[in-house]
C-alpha cells in the first residue's frame, strides 16, 4: 500500500488530532498513524487547562465536553505545607478573558473523543508500528512501518512527530535527550469512594512530597485521579519510591479519613514529563515535533494538552506555507519553532520560576496561608489561574512583599 499525503501525523493524542483538525480547515490532506488501538489509556492527571478549553472552542468541539464521562470544575483548592487552604472560584470572575469552568476527563475518554473527531475528517491507521523514514536523495519523503504484520509505506513531504514524551520519532532522528533537571516524575492512581469530592481540583504542597505536590482531582462517577509530581533530580535523591510517597500522603493524619472508605482501582502508574524549562530542537528537514515530543509541558502545572494544541496550530500554519512554496527545509520549519516559543516561551519561563519556588517551604506557607484569609491575595492567584498573562506576578519578588504586608 503506497499513498501520498500532504502531511503524515505520527501519534493520535491531543497534538496529533488537533493537527488533523486544523489541517482540515485549510484543506490539507493528512493521515494519522498510531501504535495503539483506541480507546486506550494515557497516564495523566486528566485536568484540562483554560488554554485547552480555548483551543477546543476554536476547533468547534468544546460544547461536547460536558457530555463526556468526567467532571466539570468550578473551583481550585490550594493547600499549604501547614495545611491551610483556600479556594479559587472560577465562575466568579467577571473578565471575559477568564475561563468560567474547567474539566477533568480521563484521557482514555478524552483522547478517544478527539480521535473520533479526527477520524471524521482524515484517514487513520491504528496498530501502526513505525519502523523508519523513507528517503529520496537524503530527503525525508515518508515513513514505513507495519500494521497487523503487513508492511506499509506512506508518502508525504512533511512528518509531524506527535508521539509523546518518549517520542520514537525524536529518538530515530537523534534529537531525544532526557535531562533530569528538566524532567518531572509523576505517579497516578484512580480511587473510588474518596470523601469530599466535589466540583474542585486540589493541589496540596505537603511535607511528604515537597518540593513536589499531591493532586486530588474528581474524575466522575465518584472516582478520583490522585497522584504526585516530583522533579527527577529530587526523586533520585529520595530513598523512597514514588509509590511509597503516595502511600505516605494518603495514610497521613491529614488525609487518612478521606481515604478511609476508598478503594484503589488500579496499581499506581508512573511516567516522566519533559518540561518546557529549556528549548529543545523541534524541527529539521521534513519534520516538526509537537506537544510532549517537543518538551512543551508546563513546569508549574505539569499540564501539556493546551501547549500540544498550540503547537499543532502553528505546525499546520507553517505546513500550509511550506506546501505552497514546496519548501520543506529546516529553515522553513524554523518558523514553527519561532511561533511556538514566541507564544509559549515567556509563560514557560515564568512557570519555571514558579516551579523553583516549591523548593521554599516558607514561601509556600506564606502565600497560601495569607490567601486563606485575604481576598486580595486570592484575587491575584485567581488571575494567575484564569488569565495566562497574570502568571508573571507570582514570579516577581515584589508579589511576596505585597503578600507579606497585606
Amino acid at each position: 500500500m503506497n499513498k501520498s499525503y500532504d502531511i503524515i501525523i505520527i501519534g493520535a493524542g491531543p497534538a496529533g488530532t488537533a493537527a488533523a483538525l486544523y489541517a482540515n480547515k485549510l484543506g490539507l490532506k493528512t493521515i494519522i498513524v498510531d501504535k495503539s488501538k483506541f480507546p486506550r489509556d494515557k497516564i495523566c492527571g486528566d485536568a484540562l487547562s483554560g488554554k485547552s478549553v480555548r483551543y477546543m472552542r476554536e476547533l468547534g468541539i468544546l460544547d461536547e465536553l460536558p457530555n463526556l464521562k468526567g467532571s466539570t470544575i468550578r473551583r481550585v483548592t490550594f493547600g499549604s505545607p501547614s495545611h491551610k487552604q483556600f479556594d479559587i472560584h472560577l465562575g466568579n470572575q467577571k473578565d471575559n478573558r477568564t475561563i468560567k469552568e474547567g474539566y477533568v476527563i480521563p484521557r482514555k475518554t478524552l483522547d478517544n473523543f478527539l480521535f473520533e473527531k479526527a477520524q471524521n475528517i482524515t484517514e487513520t491507521r491504528q496498530n501502526f508500528k513505525f519502523s523508519d523514514f523513507l528517503y529520496d536523495s537524503n530527503e525525508i519523503v515518508g515513513i514505513k512501518g507495519t500494521q497487523n504484520n503487513q508492511k506499509q509505506e506512506i508518502n508525504a513531504p512533511i512528518i509531524l512527530g506527535c508521539d509523546g514524551a518518549k517520542s520514537t520519532i525524536a529518538r530515530r532522528l537523534g534529537f531525544y535527550t532526557e535531562n533530569s533537571d528538566n524532567t518531572t516524575m509523576a505517579i497516578r492512581c484512580y480511587y473510588k469512594g474518596v470523601k469530599g469530592l466535589s466540583d474542585q481540583i486540589e493541589l496540596h504542597f505537603v511535607d511528604e512530597v515537597l518540593p513536589g505536590y499531591f493532586w486530588l482531582f474528581p474524575a466522575g462517577n465518584n472516582i478520583a485521579n490522585i497522584g504526585i509530581g516530583l522533579s527527577k533530580t529530587q526523586a533520585k535523591k529520595d530513598e523512597r519510591k514514588l509509590t511509597e510517597i503516595l502511600n505516605e500522603v494518603t495514610n497521613s493524619e491529614y488525609f487518612r479519613d478521606r481515604f478511609s472508605e476508598s478503594k484503589r482501582l488500579e496499581s499506581p502508574k508512573g511516567w516522566s514529563l519533559p518540561l518546557g524549562r529549556i528549548e529543545r530542537i523541534s524541527h529539521g528537514d521534513g519534520f516538526m515535533l509537537l506537544g510532549d515530543a517537543a518538551g512543551l509541558i508546563d513546569p508549574f502545572t505539569g499540564e501539556g494538552i493546551g501547549n500540544a494544541m498550540a503547537s499543532a496550530k502553528f505546525a499546520i500554519e507553517v505546513s500550509a506555507e511550506a506546501l505552497k512554496k514546496k519548501d520543506f527545509s529546516k529553515k522553513m520549519f524554523s518558523k514553527y519553532h519561532q511561533l511556538v516559543w514566541n507564544e509559549l516561551g515567556s509563560e514557560l519561563k515564568r512557570s519555571t520560576k514558579l516551579q523553583n519556588l516549591s523548593n521554599y517551604k516558607t514561601l509556600l506557607n506564606l502565600v497560601i496561608n495569607k490567601a486563606s484569609r485575604n481576598k486580595d491575595v486570592q484575587d491575584i492567584i485567581s488571575g494567575m489561574l484564569t488569565q495566562e498573562n497574570t502568571r508573571k506576578k507570582l514570579s516577581n519578588p515584589l508579589f511576596y512583599l505585597k503578600v507579606l504586608f497585606s
